[in-house]
Formats: structure tokens, C-alpha cells, sequence
């Protein structure tokens, strides 16, 4: 037994590092982890505040409906009912709040119908998917498709 510590010195020196290292992560953990992580589990409480600090980009369907009045109807009895205004239109809250002061870009139609309507192998088969080459050609969507309600004729 003696000769299996009988080199105390090299154990004392592991014994040291290990020290050192936790050491450093302590030190390394309370420098780089903020304050209120942990708090709410792997969360950091102050990113609600965070969140609230910055600017509102969207206004909400209710404040397109506002100005906009005839839009909600067609899409209210479209398939396109559950999707929101800026989904495709952007982020408009400066444009709701002073309309002088952002006019919106129509969107690109073709990228954007796009995005969700391109056949791809992960979406549902209910999902209505095209290819874009054999559907329409060279047409553009808003030519046989109202944005809106896309079951209408524009």
C-alpha cells in the first residue's frame, strides 16, 4: 500500500490542476453566464425585458382591417383566411400608425406564393403544392389566383 501513494507529490500536483481547472470554470461561468439565467430553468429572466425594450414592428391583422376594410372580407371566405396580413405584406406598424410615413412594397408574387405553395417532400399531401413550371409556365400567380382568396379569379 505504501508504494501505491508512496509518490504523493505526483498526486498533489493532479489534485492542483483539477483545482485550477474548476477554478477557471467557476470563474469563466460567472463571467460570461448573465445574471438571471437559471432563474426560470434554461432561461434568462431578462430577456422579457429585452423583448419589451424594443420597437413594435407589427401591427396585427385588426389594425390592417382599419383602413383596409374590403381585405378581411375576401379573406374571411378564402383559403388563406388563417393567414395574417404581414406574413406576406412584411412588418407595417410604422405604415399602420402613420400611413404617409411607410408605403408598403407590393410583394414579389411568384417567390412569394411560393415559399409556401412549391412542392417539397415535407409537407403535407393536403397541402395544396404546385410545380411552378408544369402549373402555370410563365404566368404569374395573380393572374388566374386573387391573393386573397385564392379559389377567385382575380
Amino acid at each position: 500500500m505504501k508504494k501505491l501513494f508512496g509518490s504523493g507529490e505526483h498526486l498533489f500536483r493532479v489534485l492542483l490542476l483539477f483545482a485550477a481547472g474548476l477554478l477557471a470554470f467557476v470563474g469563466l461561468k460567472a463571467l460570461l453566464v448573465p445574471k438571471g439565467f437559471g432563474l426560470y430553468g434554461h432561461y434568462r429572466a431578462g430577456a422579457l425585458d429585452d423583448n419589451r425594450a424594443r420597437p413594435v414592428s407589427y401591427a396585427g391583422r385588426a389594425a390592417c382591417g382599419d383602413c383596409h376594410d374590403d381585405k378581411p372580407v375576401a379573406l374571411a371566405k378564402g383559403k388563406h383566411a388563417h393567414v395574417g396580413c404581414e406574413s406576406c405584406h412584411g412588418a407595417l406598424a410604422v405604415h399602420a400608425q402613420d400611413p404617409e410615413a411607410l408605403k408598403p412594397a407590393l410583394p414579389v408574387v411568384p417567390a412569394l406564393c411560393l415559399r409556401c405553395h412549391q412542392k417539397a417532400a415535407g409537407r403535407p399531401a393536403s397541402f395544396p403544392q404546385i410545380d411552378p413550371a408544369d402549373h402555370a409556365g410563365e404566368n404569374r400567380c395573380t393572374e388566374c389566383h386573387s391573393p386573397h382568396d385564392p379559389g377567385q379569379q382575380p
